[in-house]
C-alpha cells in the first residue's frame, strides 16, 4: 500500500509531508501546532496579532505538546511588529519561519544568524526564484483556493508545475487541499507537501470557538465568499452579516486604529474582526475560510484527522503503479 512520504526543509524532518497552516488571529496556537507536530506533521503558530512576549510562550509550549516534532511560525510580513515578531520567535525556539502577505529580505538574515530555515509564501515563479536567491529553504506556493489574503487569481494546481520547474528547493501546494486524495494530487504534481488551513481548523485542538468551527462544518459552496482586506489583498471568507455589510458598502468608518499593519485602507479593522471571531462573535467578526471549507463536514482530533489523511492517501494509490 502506498505510503506517504517524509518531508525535509533545511535540517528538520516531518514524517508527514503535511503542514498545517498558520491561522490568525489566536486560532494556530500552541495546542493544535504541538498536536500536529506530535502526530507527524509540522505544525505552525499564526504570529500576527500576538505580542512578542506572547509569540515566545506559545513556541515553547507547542515543543512541549510535540514530542520532538517540528514547530513553526507563520508571520505576516505586512503587521507592523513583524521584526520584533519574528526575533520573539526565534527566541522562543521556533524550527522555521513562514512568511506572506509581503517579502522581507531582512528576515533572512535573521533567521540564518539563528539556524532557522525560511519558507515564504508565494505566488509566482518570479517571487519563488527571487526566494531561493535570497536562502530560502523551501517556497509554499498559494493558489486562489487558500483562505485569508490571497496574492494570486491561479489555482494552485495550475501554479506548482511552473514553480516547481522554477526553484531547486521543496515546493509545497496549498489552497484546496481537504483530504488525502487531495494530497496525493497535489505532490504527484511536483510538491514536496502540502500546508492544508480549513481542515485544521475544525479541529478539536483548534483554539476557534465552537460557533466558529460549526460555520465550517455547516458552510456550503455559496458561503464561501471573496472580502476587501485592509492590507490592500482580497481575502476569503465564510458569509456571515459582517461580509454582508461589507459587500453591500454599508460599513460605518472606524472610530480608532490600532496600527496593526504597516499600510492600511482603514476600510475597517481587520485585526479587531479577526478576534471579534476568534472570541466567539462570528455575526461581526471576519471568518477566514478556504474555498474547500464546504469540504469540512466533522470536528476530529489532530490524531484522528492525521490517521484519516494517511489512509485517504493510501487508498486513493491503490491500484496505480506505484500501489
Amino acid at each position: 500500500m502506498p505510503q506517504m512520504p517524509a518531508l525535509t526543509i533545511g535540517d528538520k524532518t516531518a514524517r508527514l509531508p503535511i503542514i498545517q497552516g498558520g491561522m490568525a488571529v489566536r486560532i494556530s496556537m500552541a495546542p493544535l501546532a504541538g498536536a500536529v507536530a506530535r502526530a507527524g506533521g509540522i505544525g505552525l503558530i499564526a504570529g500576527s496579532g500576538l505580542e512578542p512576549d506572547e509569540m515566545r510562550n506559545e513556541v515553547r509550549a507547542a515543543h512541549a505538546l510535540a514530542a520532538g516534532g517540528v514547530v513553526g511560525v507563520n508571520i505576516m510580513v505586512a503587521i507592523r511588529k513583524f521584526k520584533e515578531t519574528v526575533h520573539a520567535a526565534l527566541e522562543g525556539g521556533t524550527n522555521l519561519l513562514v512568511c506572506g502577505a509581503g517579502f522581507s529580505r531582512d528576515v533572512f538574515q535573521w533567521a540564518a544568524d539563528a539556524g532557522v530555515p525560511v519558507v515564504p509564501i508565494v505566488g509566482s515563479a518570479r517571487v519563488a526564484t527571487l526566494s531561493q536567491r535570497f536562502g530560502a529553504a523551501a517556497v509554499i506556493v498559494e493558489g486562489v483556493e487558500a483562505g485569508g489574503h490571497l496574492g494570486t487569481d491561479r489555482t494552485m494546481l495550475d501554479l506548482l508545475p511552473e514553480i516547481v520547474e522554477a526553484v531547486d528547493i521543496p515546493v509545497i501546494g496549498a489552497g484546496g487541499v481537504v483530504t488525502g486524495a487531495d494530497i496525493r494530487r497535489t505532490l504527484d504534481a511536483g510538491a514536496a507537501g502540502v500546508q492544508m488551513g480549513s481542515r485544521f481548523a475544525a479541529t478539536a485542538e483548534s483554539s476557534a470557538p465552537e460557533a466558529f468551527k460549526q460555520m465550517y462544518v455547516d458552510a456550503t459552496d455559496d458561503d464561501i465568499v471573496i472580502v476587501r482586506s485592509p492590507v490592500g489583498l482580497p481575502g476569503r471568507a465564510i458569509r456571515n452579516p459582517f461580509s454582508q455589510k461589507m459587500a453591500d458598502g454599508e460599513l460605518a468608518p472606524i472610530g480608532r486604529c490600532i496600527s496593526c499593519l504597516k499600510k492600511c485602507g482603514k476600510e475597517y479593522c481587520i485585526m479587531e474582526r479577526l478576534k471579534m471571531a476568534q472570541a466567539g462573535d462570528v455575526e461581526d467578526g471576519l471568518v477566514f475560510a478556504g474555498s474547500a471549507a464546504a469540504r469540512v463536514h466533522d470536528i476530529p482530533t489532530v490524531a484522528e484527522l492525521m490517521d484519516r489523511l494517511v489512509g485517504e492517501f493510501a487508498a486513493s494509490g491503490e491500484g496505480s503503479e506505484d500501489a
